[in-house]
């Protein structure tokens, strides 16, 4: 009677001391401190006792984490519809504004001195002048003749206009129209030396001082075709 009672004793003590939750295992997951019914036997904070089997592949939850393989679905990725690219096609071409030009011609180089009929080597620069206006339509071409100082004001006068439609009639004979240039002299009265930068007497040296006064400009305006595309 007395063995019995002690044994009653042992059972409710160890009872009283077992922590209060025990969880299922299946026999497989052996690895964790277990009861005789197979579960999981935790700590009184709730741990569990791993014991010697133990391994990563034994975990179970809610002791250790268990993996789980993670499905991985590829993300369809949006389908871009790339253009083609657009033919280039060429357009008529179309008139665009061309700034005022002015260009000096040096009267020395296109005539010789006291003259108005245009030497060789002029022609030749003017026919630059000529291919230089290819494709151009002009709005207008004005050509003005200088003199220098020397001689009197109305011969100087006469020279330059001489000298301003020698230039003209070449550019009609390259076939530029007559219509579009107007050619004018203006004698001595527009110098491009300043008074006092060539003092003396008619000499050599004051000759070759006043070569930027002997000139024919050439200022024109016009519409430059020019090609475009889309």
């Amino acid at each position: 009677m007395k063995r019995i009672t002690k044994n009653v004793l042992a059972a409710c003590v160890a009872a009283a001391l077992m922590p209060p939750v025990a969880w299922a295992m299946d026999a497989r997951n052996q690895g964790y401190l277990l009861d005789a019914n197979g579960t999981i036997v935790p700590t009184a904070s709730g741990l569990c006792v791993r014991d010697s089997d133990w391994t990563p592949a034994r975990s179970a939850e809610p002791c250790d984490p268990v993996s789980r393989p993670v499905s991985l679905t590829p993300v369809p990725q949006p389908f871009v519809t790339v253009p083609a690219p657009q033919p280039v096609t060429a357009l008529a071409p179309m008139p665009v504004k061309a700034a005022m030009q002015k260009i000096s011609f040096s009267a020395d180089a296109l005539f010789a001195f006291d003259k108005s009929v245009l030497k060789p080597e002029g022609k030749l620069m003017l026919d630059g002048l000529v291919t230089q206006l290819k494709g151009v339509t002009d709005d207008g071409i004005v050509l003005t003749g200088h003199t220098d100082r020397f001689g009197t004001s109305a011969y100087n006068q006469k020279l330059s206009e001489r000298r301003a439609n020698a230039v003209k009639e070449y550019l009609v004979a390259r076939g530029l129209p007559a219509t579009s240039i107007l050619a004018e002299g203006k004698g001595e009265t527009q110098p491009d030396t300043k008074p006092g930068d060539c003092k003396g007497a008619r000499s050599t040296k004051t000759i070759s001082c006043l070569q930027p006064d002997r000139r024919v400009d050439v200022e024109m305006q016009g519409n430059k075709m020019v090609s475009q595309s889309r």
